[in-house]
């Protein structure tokens, strides 16, 4: 075995050092709050993404060889499985390996960045884009320690493309077609939504046979494996095609085959669904409408999630700059190096696919922003290197490349310093789920908003009827109306959804070819039990709810999970059943205010946005408006975590309430229709009807509810 000459020893020199700068800043993070008691459970930290626990559960599923029917935990996504082959192979405990997987595996996108520097013979301009990419304010925040979600791959995976595809392009080598191939295999086994990317990679490669290097049979060998890699087939099938396809090309006397593959795969392409995942990426995220209609009979309309997901909103210029870069001017040399770099360098335009889908992020949300990242990079990166080149002497061109790199870096450091994000859950509300674990049955569902919806499968082992990828309008609808209204109908509401949601599985389970083969359609649960019921109008059906009616027979338990945290997306939870869902047009939001900032003069509350509470007059101002309120309440919990409420009844003509919780420091303002919701009686009053609700938690975090009917 040869010694590794001197480019190769700097290439493993740099990667060392990027990836090593890369981990110790996300333990900022950790040392921060080593000693934060409250981000801790059983002694250890726990994440701080959602989405994680949904990960987390099916490997621990995988673990544990137990999972329950239609219990929805992702035991055969790729997150789940590596997770589990990490936590079986390493010395560690499962709570440590989901915390640290963000840190190694996110701080790996520095080695392709590296390689692709290597290709343009400008090492240090990879070194200076890697420690960059791999800390960028967008980049860190999704990988950060703690951050367990698909995103600890999702760049590294394209960066690693991105470089196969530019020294395949570059070498013509055999190699580079296969691993390009593989890449995209293990991408698509990773993170199946990368369908989109794949195929802008392969649409600019072919762009670029057909205009520049059309005679080049290496060109089409490498957009055929690629295009069989990505059809929608199952993996094993394009796993085998890939090394069939491969084989016959490492032999020359088959190259008149080429043509003929690749035109298979182009069907194969369109014959397995083509631009089918595409369109649904861009409806939800570039064409979003604020109503969606079913296809159900009735046509119902539902209120659209991604109106309500903040990553998919709208960004100012800055936010979106310092998101890629760190910081405007920062940005702007990025994006203006890497034209010229792709001046210098016509290989660079191969990394446009990521670039485009980070600035998608103007019209599609922040989320995207985090593909630009280490493209734009390398803008920066060579113009640093390029400033450099006018220095006289060695000395002075290292301390300008470390200068100028540094004063890149600066903003960047300073977010991770800044950037102190809390855990999911706190340490107490946490316990909570524990020891609900011990009281609900495997089986058993909890009703709760789908933000709640992993950690409570994750820490409670039950089941829920909505969770961060289950949370469509159409799903959302029934667990809002539970929330947000009276305690008859909403109880009503509780049991018919589970057992609708039981009944559709079961359904689905016994006649699977013939819905295959019928194409049946599957009624949502609103629309079934409508039918059901004898409405032909959803509307009169949920006013039925509110006298007597026979209810399916009970199946398993039932729980309200009530959290405190859920005061501050209260609105949002509201709004998805505030609709017609016959005619989809919203109705006026209810009043519901929240406010922890506020000020006290005498007998004036100022509670923050033109909102004034005058205790002595027992009126309230909102929007310069000044009318009665109907009462105000006051709750606490004592040193023993005795609950208690103080009514005072001002005017009982008034439709305005007002709450403070004194042991959240927190004021509430609020209409009747508000006041009378689930939500508000179960959760912040502790009043509930006991022929319907059974309390079996109460604490200041959360409440927990057994449905009795």
């Amino acid at each position: 075995m040869g010694t590794l000459n001197k480019e190769t020893k700097i290439t493993l020199l740099y990667i060392a050092v990027a990836f090593l700068f890369s981990v110790a800043l996300r333990m900022v993070w950790f040392y921060q709050f080593a000693d934060y008691e409250p981000f801790k459970f059983n002694g250890q930290f726990m994440i701080n993404t959602n989405d994680g626990y949904y990960w987390a559960e099916g490997a621990r599923d995988i673990l544990s060889g137990m999972s329950q029917e239609n219990d929805l935990s992702p035991i055969t996504t790729a997150a789940s499985q590596l997770t589990a082959l990490f936590a079986f192979v390493l010395p560690f405990s499962f709570e440590t390996v989901i915390l640290f997987m963000p840190v190694f595996l996110g701080s790996l996108v520095v080695v392709p960045i590296i390689l692709i520097a290597k290709s343009l013979n400008n090492q240090e301009m990879g070194l200076v884009a890697a420690l960059l990419a791999s800390i960028a304010n967008s980049y860190y925040n999704r990988t950060m320690i703690g951050y367990f979600d698909t995103d600890m791959l999702n760049i590294v995976l394209p960066m690693f493309l991105l470089w196969s595809i530019i020294w395949a392009i570059r070498t013509n080598e055999n190699k580079y077609l296969i691993i390009t191939a593989i890449d995209i295999l293990i991408y698509r086994w990773w993170y199946p939504q990368s369908y989109s990317l794949e195929f802008s990679f392969f649409g600019l490669i072919l762009l670029y046979t057909l205009i520049w290097d059309r005679k080049n049979i290496y060109n089409y060998k490498l957009l055929s494996l690629m295009m069989l890699a990505m059809i929608g087939l199952e993996g094993y099938i394009r796993t085998i095609l890939v090394i069939a396809a491969f084989y016959i090309y490492t032999k020359e006397k088959f190259d008149r085959y080429v043509y003929y593959i690749f035109g298979v795969s182009i069907v194969l392409f369109f014959a397995s669904g083509g631009f089918n995942p595409i369109w649904g990426q861009l409806k939800g995220y570039v064409f979003k409408d604020a109503v969606t209609a079913g296809k159900e009979g009735l046509g119902l309309h539902f209120y659209s999630v991604v109106q309500t997901v903040r990553e998919a909103g709208h960004i100012p210029f800055d936010t979106f700059a310092n998101r890629i870069s760190g910081h405007v001017v920062t940005f702007v040399l990025s994006v203006g190096g890497f034209i010229y770099l792709a001046y210098k360098h016509k290989i660079m335009f191969f990394g446009l696919p990521l670039i485009g889908l980070g600035f998608l992020a103007y019209v599609g949300g922040l989320r995207f922003t985090i593909y630009a990242v280490p493209v734009l990079a390398f803008g920066v990166a060579f113009l640093i290197t390029e400033a450099a080149r006018f220095m006289p002497t060695s000395r002075l061109k290292f301390l300008t490349i470390a200068a100028l790199t540094l004063a890149i870096l600066y903003p960047n450091i300073l977010h991770i310093q800044n950037y102190r994000v809390p855990t999911v859950f706190s340490a107490d509300e946490v316990k909570v789920l524990d020891e609900f674990k011990d009281i609900a049955d495997r089986e058993d569902y909890v009703v709760a908003w789908w933000d709640y919806g992993y950690p409570l499968r994750y820490y409670s082992d039950v089941k829920t009827l909505i969770d961060g990828g289950k949370h469509s309008g159409v799903v959302n609808f029934p667990v809002s109306f539970i929330l947000t209204h009276p305690q008859e109908a909403a109880a009503k509401m509780a049991r018919l959804d589970v057992e609708y949601t039981e009944k559709t599985f079961k359904f689905k389970e016994e006649n699977i070819e013939l819905i295959r083969d019928k194409n049946l359609t599957i009624f949502s649960n609103i629309e079934q039990m409508t039918k059901d019921y004898g409405f032909s109008d959803i509307n009169d059906f949920l006013l039925s709810l509110e006298g007597d009616m026979e209810l399916p027979e009970r199946s398993r338990d039932v729980y309200l999970y009530l959290p405190h945290r859920m005061i501050d997306i209260y609105p949002t939870v509201e709004k998805f059943s505030s609709i017609d869902l016959m005619s989809g047009e919203m109705r006026k939001s209810p009043l519901f205010y929240a406010t922890r900032m506020f000020k006290q003069e005498q007998n004036i509350i100022h509670l923050g946005g033109g909102i004034i509470f005058n205790i002595q007059n027992a009126t309230i101002t909102i929007s310069n408006q000044t009318v009665p309120i109907k009462r105000f309440v006051q709750t606490s919990y004592d040193k023993s975590m005795k609950f208690s409420k103080n009514v005072q009844t001002a005017n009982l003509s008034a439709d305005v309430t007002i709450i403070y919780m004194a042991t959240h420091n927190t004021f509430l303002v609020m209409d009747e229709k508000t006041y009378d919701s689930l939500y508000i009686q179960l959760s912040v009053l502790g009043e509930y009807d006991k022929t319907l609700f059974e309390k079996v938690v109460d604490t200041p975090q959360s409440k927990i509810y057994r449905l009795k009917i």
